[in-house]
């Protein structure tokens, strides 16, 4: 097994089921550890327009590699599938609102004042 095959074709899924056991196995025995103590950032009308857009592109992205990975590359692949573009167009789309929305939470946070 070479690198490439390790790196690009155990690990993702190695770290998948280490982050869900992980998150099951704390949940399961530190239950009232589990805060969202971030509701205070989102009390500025500039942080909630940034962190919901930065959220949104990620989740995007997310569910975008998703189908992706779960549909033959036979039907997204075919320059006559009205599909083909649609990977184009849903990555600029979220790409542009984790661009947009991560400078600005961070801006946002920075001059929150507490």
């Amino acid at each position: 097994m070479s690198l490439h095959d390790l790196v690009f074709g155990a690990y993702p899924y190695i770290a998948g089921v280490v982050f869900l056991l992980g998150s099951w196995i704390r949940f399961d025995r530190e239950q009232y550890t589990w805060k969202a103590d971030s509701s205070q950032l989102l009390s500025n009308k500039g942080m909630r327009l940034a962190s919901n857009l930065f959220h949104v592109g990620i989740l995007g992205i997310f569910f975008g590699h998703l189908v992706g990975m779960l549909l033959p590359h036979s039907w997204w692949a075919s320059p006559m599938s009205p599909i083909s573009t649609s990977p184009s167009m849903q990555a600029a789309s979220s790409a542009s609102c984790v661009w947009w929305g991560l400078p600005y939470s961070l801006f946002a946070a920075s001059t929150t004042r507490e």
